[in-house]
């Protein structure tokens, strides 16, 4: 039976700010190793045997910035796959696309692995075992859900109470009472929200249960654009038929409606990573039960997390506290209290306040830019392009534009003239003139970016050519 791992995605990890962006979501959060929580699914993925391909579903924002990621580990050939949403609709009309497609490719024979981008499995072996359990499951027609082994009474979980790899009921996230009740009953899982399903099982079921989303996405996806390549296939959704989607999650849509649910009990050091709780717990104690990313200074400190990016960061005198420093943005939060920091991120957000979306350094197709400084009337960036790559022909109705190479080549078009600008060289791009940057090199293009006007927002850009289709 063909495997097909399908990555989601989505949500903006709120709990995780400050590393966490709206534009730099949790699965992209570099762990001790150097590698992403994204990368570590689509590697766990990828090993599985017999995996040909392997399909993400996520934002199309999100889409130039991922296939950077998968390229840094994908050494085994695995084709990478794509379904681009223009917003969420949450997990079903997610799934349900997954399956659509893959039915349309392949036929209702394959099975499906519906794999989270944010979660961490520390053993690979375990995890293979189960996969294998579940597969067999589902050629008998059964939509298995993954249950994890519980070693704590956990209040940020669902539950599933289970005889074997009967699924009795599923249970929503509980008080802390309830939760120790379902640890020392024994009968109860973790909801790992991982799933596996043949194509024709999971149609013919959300057919049944959710006929709605189901109907609604096969619209969509007859209306929506297919571009495939050397190693790559990529599905843009339909952006006005994915608004007739109706919003529902996978669990509540299907699986808690469904007769035909089985469950896998795991013990494969499964986390979800919440929390910042649950990161620090992932970084080896000191002698007093310190957990220090960075270059920090302690001074009679107990308890705590702290994790600096670039800055020293002095503590002194303080227990069980979570200390997170960006170039931006500064968390401090008492250990009991991680799971609010998702306050935090709405109320930014609820001001338009950018350090809920973006960080100081910010990913496109082309490259990166860093915001360095600004103020009243200016706004400083650096600017690196990869080899080969551009911007947008684009134009700015309230900004100008000075542009000093400090590496690399410069190919620019600005207004009527096209030139070329070198090492220790620049050019000025009036307000109102149509320009593009090109790095026609074979190494990555290194300039600075001054900016001045009365408007430096990101939103004053007209876009009349694009390479990656943002025009």
């Amino acid at each position: 039976m063909r495997l097909i791992p399908v990555i989601l995605c989505g949500g903006a990890g709120s709990r995780l700010w400050p590393v966490s962006r709206e534009a730099h979501p949790k699965p992209f959060i570099r762990l001790a190793d150097g590698q992403s929580l994204l990368q570590k699914a689509f590697l766990r993925g990828a090993r599985l045997p017999g995996v040909e391909e392997i399909l993400t579903i996520t934002n199309r924002e999100l889409f130039f910035k991922m296939a950077d990621e998968f390229r840094e580990v994908n050494d085994t050939g695995v084709t990478t796959s794509f379904i681009l949403e223009p917003f969420g609709r949450n997990t079903a009309a997610a799934v349900a696309a997954a399956g659509l497609r893959l039915a349309q490719t392949y036929g209702e024979e394959v099975a499906l692995l519906v794999l989270a981008a944010d979660h961490l499995i520390s053993d690979q072996d375990a995890f293979e075992c189960a996969v294998d359990q579940a597969l067999g499951l589902a050629q008998s027609g059964r939509l298995v859900t993954f249950g994890i082994q519980p070693d704590a009474p956990e209040t940020g979980y669902g539950y599933i109470e289970a005889d074997g790899n009967t699924v009795l009921r599923f249970v929503e996230k509980p008080s802390l009472d309830k939760a120790q009740e379902y640890v020392d009953s024994g009968r109860f899982l973790w909801n790992s929200g991982m799933f596996c399903f043949t194509v024709g099982g999971l149609l013919a079921q959300m057919g049944l249960h959710c006929p709605e989303i189901l109907a609604a996405t096969q619209v969509c996806l007859d209306k929506s654009r297919v571009a495939e390549g050397q190693g790559f296939k990529q599905v843009e959704l339909d952006s006005d038929s994915f608004k007739q989607v109706p919003e529902n999650s996978i669990d509540y849509a299907l699986m808690e409606k469904s007769q035909q649910v089985s469950v896998v009990p795991c013990v494969m050091g499964w986390s979800d990573i919440g929390s910042w709780n649950a990161i620090s717990n992932l970084a080896e104690a000191d002698a007093n039960g310190n957990r220090v990313l960075g270059d920090t200074i302690l001074q009679d400190v107990k308890g705590c997390y702290i994790q600096s990016d670039g800055r020293v960061v002095g503590v002194v005198g303080v227990e069980d506290l979570v200390i997170i420093d960006t170039p931006d943005a500064l968390l401090v939060a008492n250990k009991d209290a991680t799971q609010d920091v998702k306050k935090i991120y709405a109320q930014l957000k609820a001001k338009g306040h950018e350090a809920y979306k973006l960080h100081r350094t910010v990913h496109r197709p082309w490259g990166t830019y860093t915001v360095l400084g600004e103020g009243n009337g200016f706004k400083l960036k650096r600017i690196e392009v990869k080899p080969g790559a551009c911007l947008s022909l684009q134009m700015h109705h309230h900004r100008s534009e000075h542009w000093i190479v400090v590496s690399g080549m410069a190919k620019v078009v600005n207004g009527d003239d096209e030139l070329f600008v070198n090492t220790n060289e620049s050019t000025y791009i009036p307000a109102g003139h149509k320009h593009r940057l090109e790095n026609p090199g074979i190494l990555d293009l290194v300039m600075i970016e001054v900016q001045s006007g009365a408007y430096l927002g990101e939103d004053d850009i007209v876009r009349f050519d694009d390479i990656y289709g943002r025009a």
